[in-house]
């Protein structure tokens, strides 16, 4: 029988070291000459990225020497870091952000010269043409430190460095997805320009390529005014017709461009009331891939929940492959063969492998690969919940639900757990149902978790997605604290015990909760925004004007932005804070986390400050994961009144 304890400190199998090694994270698949190769994150060694890759005989290998780390710091967020054809793979390397190619049994060579400052000129978005030959890729290049010193464009460069890059297409702020046709004739790419984001307004270019370079392109899907997000080209191997993504529908639908006659047109193959891609934080995600029969294989996102489905052109509707995956992130196919990366409710990060040589729910379906093996019993998993929480006015907010799961221990009757609301960065992101080990450090010691996707959520659909223009710091803040008082109405959470964290947006989400709510008894802002006319003045080129469109035009409404910061309201803060910050972020600078403190002190508010020198934005590194995580704990067993035990360190609180 469970022993009966106050939740909140319940002893557990789940260690913060345990949470840092299964946070391997694999991506990006793609299939070359039989094997297929993927990349694989790995805190353990210094957080570096692996190039990883399993040969047609099953046997897995490390790609290339233990010292490199594959990538890209274009837009910050990097993406398609390498290409492969037959065994031969180019790639960026993170440390000089230089290209890099390797052939079987040789060293890496650098195919592109040292800039004449330390990674000043990046790449990413690699595509190698149908030979191998060429080397398609985004170039970003920095003449300075501000945002307005960065330069992007399109560049082609013989892949065995033989010869200079050469630009194809230049003049946008941001370009991505440079793909060659299969005959190399054309190239499609999408650029767009600020103040939008990718999933706000984009198009999708064609450009015929010559010797000397490229013609003068083409726009045939979205464009300037058109409010339409078009993304993600693709060519069909079969008959090099371009397919590509947008959401003129209200919904990320694959279309097909139809040139046959008269001026190119699309036309959507299946009309279907859910997104068929992800946002395009990163560029490089390979989201689709044709199949030898006409069928397309795409990632089918509902309700956060996104997973490898079949999109059947002759039929137009999309059928999900019987694969167990709730956050399904990168696709290949190799024939009839499909291999997919993702996680579910019940596996950690993986690769699958799926035979869709028959109907797509009849796919036979394996996990060839896993990135961690954990021993834990799946009695301590918890299972998602997911929830609908009403917010006035006819509108809805999604959560998902995370219950306490013991196998030795039980709350007493009638005492509800404390509750952790996490709130997703982006803040155009999503928090899928999955399996994650950090999620599971929490409920096996007794706490309630909640994953909550407030309105501006991707995976609903475009006007969800909308539905935080101009409102952030208000709708966010507002769905977050209703799901919690839900959670607490219904039993699910003490009241008295609710805590809110975040990272990236959602730590300016969790700031903003503590200043203009009083729901929350604690918050931990992982680098989180504290500042919005700061972050508006210093952040990286690709987000720098992000919050035109999410706040108000800057500079001219700083009103808004002074009376949306949780920095310029940190008087009405009265709950304890702790504060994780890496020192390296140049996505939201050390300056932010460093403000807050300032301030904290200066009204006497109770806080933690841990510092992380060398981390980016985003932990990489396994030390940091676990004094992080640590040193959360610490802080919530303390300001939330439960028992603190000897042997975890314990965080100082000012």
């Amino acid at each position: 029988m469970p022993t009966t304890v106050p939740p909140g400190a319940w002893p557990s199998p789940v260690t913060a070291e345990a949470v840092a090694s299964a946070a391997r994270h694999l991506s990006e698949p793609r299939v070359a000459d039989g094997a297929v190769w993927w990349l694989e994150q790995r805190p353990d060694e210094g957080g570096r990225t692996a190039l990883v890759r399993r040969g047609p005989d099953g046997t897995v290998d490390d790609a290339l020497p233990a010292e490199a780390n594959v990538r890209t710091r274009v837009h910050e967020y990097g993406g398609g870091a390498y290409a492969v054809h037959g065994g031969t793979c180019c790639y960026v390397e993170f440390t000089d952000q230089r290209l890099y190619r390797r052939e079987p049994g040789s060293e890496p060579v650098a195919i592109t010269p040292e800039p004449t400052e330390p990674a000043a000129v990046r790449y990413a978005d690699l595509t190698l043409d149908a030979s191998g030959a060429l080397l398609y890729a985004v170039r970003e290049t920095h003449h300075g430190p501000a945002a307005t010193d960065v330069v992007n464009d399109l560049v082609v460069l013989p892949a065995d460095g033989a010869g200079a890059p050469q630009v194809l297409a230049s003049g946008h702020d941001f370009y991505a997805a440079p793909r060659p046709s299969p005959d190399g004739r054309r190239l499609a790419f999408v650029a767009w320009d600020h103040p939008h984001m990718p999933w706000d307004e984009t198009g999708v270019y064609l450009v015929d390529l010559t010797p000397g370079g490229a013609g003068e392109p083409t726009l045939v899907a979205g464009g300037p005014g058109r409010g339409e997000s078009a993304i993600a080209p693709c060519w069909d191997p079969a008959n090099g017709t371009l397919h590509l993504v947008s959401d003129r529908s209200g919904w990320w639908n694959l279309h097909r461009l139809d040139e046959r006659s008269g001026p190119p047109s699309l036309r959507n193959l299946a009309p279907v009331a859910a997104d068929l891609t992800l946002p395009p934080w990163q560029l490089g995600q390979p989201l689709c891939a044709f199949l030898p029969d006409g069928r397309i294989a795409v990632v089918l996102v509902e309700e956060a929940r996104s997973r490898p489905a079949v999109l059947d052109p002759a039929s137009a509707t999309v059928t999900p492959l019987p694969i167990a995956q709730t956050a399904c992130n990168g696709l290949a196919a190799d024939g009839a063969r499909l291999w997919a990366t993702g996680a579910s409710t019940t596996e950690f990060s993986h690769l699958a492998c799926a035979e869709v040589g028959g109907t797509a729910a009849d796919a036979d379906v394996r996990i060839v690969h896993r990135s961690v093996e954990v021993d834990l019993d799946e009695a301590w998993l918890p299972e998602p919940q997911a929830r609908r929480v009403d917010v006035g006015e006819g509108e809805v907010t999604h959560a998902f639900l995370y219950p306490p799961t013991s196998v030795t221990h039980d709350a007493p009757e009638g005492q509800a757990p404390p509750l952790i609301v996490t709130t997703h960065g982006g803040p155009t992101g999503h928090s899928p149902p999955v399996l994650s080990l950090s999620t599971v450090f929490w409920t096996s010691r007794g706490f309630a978790v909640l994953d909550v996707n407030y309105r501006g959520s991707s995976g609903f659909g475009r006007a969800y997605r909308d539905a935080l223009k101009g409102r952030w710091g208000e709708v966010d803040v507002a769905d977050a604290a209703a799901a919690a008082q839900a959670a607490a109405s219904r039993g699910e959470a003490d009241p008295g015990r609710l805590a809110i964290r975040g990272g990236s947006a959602g730590g300016y989400t969790t700031l903003a909760a503590l200043a203009f709510t009083d729901v929350f008894a604690a918050g931990a802002s992982y680098y989180g925004v504290a500042d919005l006319a700061l972050l508006a003045e210093e952040t990286h080129k690709f987000e720098s004007r992000y919050l035109d469109g999410l706040v108000a035009p800057w500079p001219e409404r700083r009103d808004v932005y002074d009376a949306r910061s949780p920095l310029t309201h940190a008087e009405e803060i009265a709950c304890p804070v702790i504060l994780l910050q890496g020192l390296e972020d140049r996505v939201v600078p050390p300056s932010q986390a460093e403000a807050m403190l300032a301030a904290l002190a200066e009204r006497g508010v109770r806080h933690a400050y841990v510092a992380f020198p060398g981390e980016p934005h985003g932990f990489r590194k396994a030390s940091s994961l676990v004094a992080a995580l640590e040193a959360e704990w610490s802080f919530y067993l303390q300001v939330l009144d439960l028992p603190h035990p000897e042997d975890l360190p314990r965080v100082t609180l000012r």
